[in-house]
């Protein structure tokens, strides 16, 4: 109401201002009130009234009503725009946790198999030292047997020899057990010389 009050006034100043510019300029000898047509002033002011209560009446809600749904419709989309702002902001504090959780269980995943890798290899490692510890194990095993065997039999072959010249020497028959006393005496005494050795 203030602002109607106001634009009523500066209308009635705007209408007024040029009656008396047009005094001031037919000289300075005559009063403005005098060449003032008081008609035309009082039926302008009267227009003037008119318009302005037809206006207020029905243009002025109108446009004030437009004004107002316009400055809520701004202030509603500033508002939806900060929620908005909000809302995004959120949502990169949200994924840039996510990607750092990610980060972080990759990493972990990654030093976990590495560990694993580190084992695995450590098991292996020493299940492989223990097969070639045992294959050399059972290698001297074998290759001691077959010295033994190979000495068994050498000694056995040398005894029947030794049995055979033995018996042209002593022009006597030396019999099967005199030959296995002699094979047995062969191979204990080898082998304490082995065990020796």
């Amino acid at each position: 109401m203030k602002s109607r009050t106001l634009l009523f006034a500066t209308s009635i100043l705007g209408l007024a201002a040029p009656l008396m510019a047009a005094e001031a300029g037919h000289g300075a000898a005559t009063t403005p009130v005098e060449h003032v047509n008081l008609f035309q002033f009082v039926a302008a002011i009267l227009v003037f009234g008119i318009a302005f209560f037809v206006l207020s009446v029905t243009a002025w809600p109108k446009i004030s009503k437009g004004l107002s749904e316009r400055e809520n419709k701004i202030r509603n989309e500033i508002e939806a725009a900060e929620k908005a702002r909000k809302s995004a902001d959120q949502a990169l504090k949200d994924y840039e946790k996510s990607l750092a959780e990610a980060r972080a269980e990759a990493q972990a995943m990654i030093d976990q198999t590495k560990a694993e890798q580190v084992r695995v290899v450590a098991e292996q490692r020493v299940k492989a030292e223990a097969e070639i510890a045992e294959m050399r194990a059972s290698a001297l095993t074998s290759i001691d047997a077959a010295k033994r065997a190979a000495v068994s039999d050498l000694y056995a072959e040398a005894a029947a020899i030794a049995t055979s010249a033995a018996s042209k020497i002593l022009q006597r028959e030396v019999n099967e057990a005199d030959q296995r006393r002699i094979v047995e005496e062969s191979i204990a005494e080898f082998t304490r010389d082995y065990a020796r050795s």
